[in-house]
């Protein structure tokens, strides 16, 4: 008999992992709390980590998830727009990457990951309720009063995981100090500014600016990060305020204002965290994605690192099947926790960087940019670009 495998939640990293476990012949079922799918309408990047696992997972065609790639990493001045550094992500990058760097509304990457994914193994309107390992299984209790008993259990419910709190306890993710703006705009909109098939970041005093396109260069995608002391609602995300997020950018270059004010509605996310975990596996039953390592978005790697982590955990637990499944979660933990960790690290230190006031900080900061002598892009997240979490043998890298 093949080993069952439950995952708890139809995420990015839920889906994703269920897929790579499929490829590697376990029995996966995927279980989601919600009546339907429906991802929210935002943008996500693609990094070459991630989209050497998506391939081979059967989406190595970007028309899959109408996926558009970027020429250029634009890294601007919030004023007067000035250049600090443009990284080229064409051939010669994908080449030293040995992969590709996509952009894609979210919607559609997880459309394109449930068509690989067959029907009779995702369960909707399935809440966790509780849950006991009994050292040979983990038995799942849901809120429609159903039960399940599987070899493993994988929470991938977000950052408020249920099965974390079951299994783990208590732990309030904490917030960042800082709420994302974001939104969409038909790309016709905005025409007259010419947009090269890039991504942007602008950098500012306390904010910063991003946009990019997707869904074949139909839609342009934005992102805008505030600084703020405290988030008080009780949704995460929310519609947002248009006259809000124009008054926060006010002064900022022509070029932002006109995506911003060609904008019909926006959403407001409150940015949460957690603090990374001492362990996340335990047993039988483990965590991937924001649910073990909720990060804040200025690398764009919290999908990449839930994407990462679905294939780490169906190689680990390859490799030893049904003999030694917590040894397996286990391994996976040991070899995925010192990763995140370190990528959640370097997300917080861009919070500082990106919103530097204008001063001698600053200064210093654009000029380390503008050297290319110092290949900045590549040197300092080469290491994140390069990893291969599938490849096998496995080991700390």
């Amino acid at each position: 008999m093949n080993c069952s495998v439950a995952i708890i939640g139809a995420g990015i990293g839920g889906l994703s992992a269920a897929l790579s476990l499929l490829q590697d012949g376990f029995d996966v079922h995927v279980f989601e709390q919600a009546r339907e799918i429906n991802e929210v309408g935002a943008g996500i990047q693609i990094s070459p980590n991630a989209s050497r696992i998506l391939h081979r997972l059967g989406l190595r065609d970007e028309s899959a998830i109408q996926a558009v790639k970027p020429l250029a990493l634009h890294q601007r001045r919030w004023d007067d727009g000035c250049t600090l550094r443009s990284t080229p992500l064409g051939a010669a990058f994908e080449r030293a990457c040995g992969s590709p760097y996509y952009q894609a509304h979210r919607a559609d990457l997880v459309n394109a990951l449930l068509s690989r994914l067959p029907p009779e193994r995702l369960h909707l309107d399935h809440r966790l309720a509780d849950l006991a390992d009994h050292g040979n299984r983990v038995v799942v209790h849901f809120a429609n009063d159903r039960s399940i008993a599987v070899d493993a259990l994988v929470g991938a419910d977000g950052i408020h995981s249920a099965v974390r709190r079951s299994v783990f306890g208590e732990a309030a993710p904490q917030f960042t100090g800082c709420v994302a703006y974001r939104g969409l705009v038909d790309a016709h909109r905005l025409a007259s500014l010419q947009l090269p098939l890039e991504s942007q970041i602008w950098m500012g005093p306390g904010k910063h600016f991003v946009h990019y396109f997707v869904r074949n260069s139909t839609l342009v995608n934005f992102v805008a990060i505030v600084e703020r002391e405290t988030w008080t609602c009780e949704s995460w995300t929310e519609p947002g305020s248009l006259s809000e997020v124009l008054a926060a950018f006010e002064g900022w270059h022509p070029q932002v204002r006109s995506i911003l004010e060609a904008v019909d509605q926006v959403f407001i996310w409150g940015l949460f965290e957690h603090s990374p975990m001492t362990h996340w596996s335990a047993g039988r039953v483990t965590l991937l994605g924001d649910a073990c390592h909720a990060m804040l978005p200025f690398l764009a790697q919290g999908a990449a690192q839930a994407i990462e982590d679905g294939a780490s955990l169906a190689g680990c637990l390859a490799m030893t099947g049904r003999e030694d499944i917590p040894g397996a979660l286990r391994r996976y933990e040991s070899l995925r926790l010192p990763r995140t960790s370190r990528v959640q690290a370097a997300s917080k230190e861009n919070k500082t960087r990106f919103h530097l006031p204008d001063g001698a900080l600053q200064r210093q900061r654009d000029a380390q940019i503008q050297d290319a002598a110092t290949d900045w892009f590549l040197k300092a997240i080469g290491w994140i670009y390069e990893h291969d979490a599938g490849a096998l043998p496995l080991g700390n890298r």
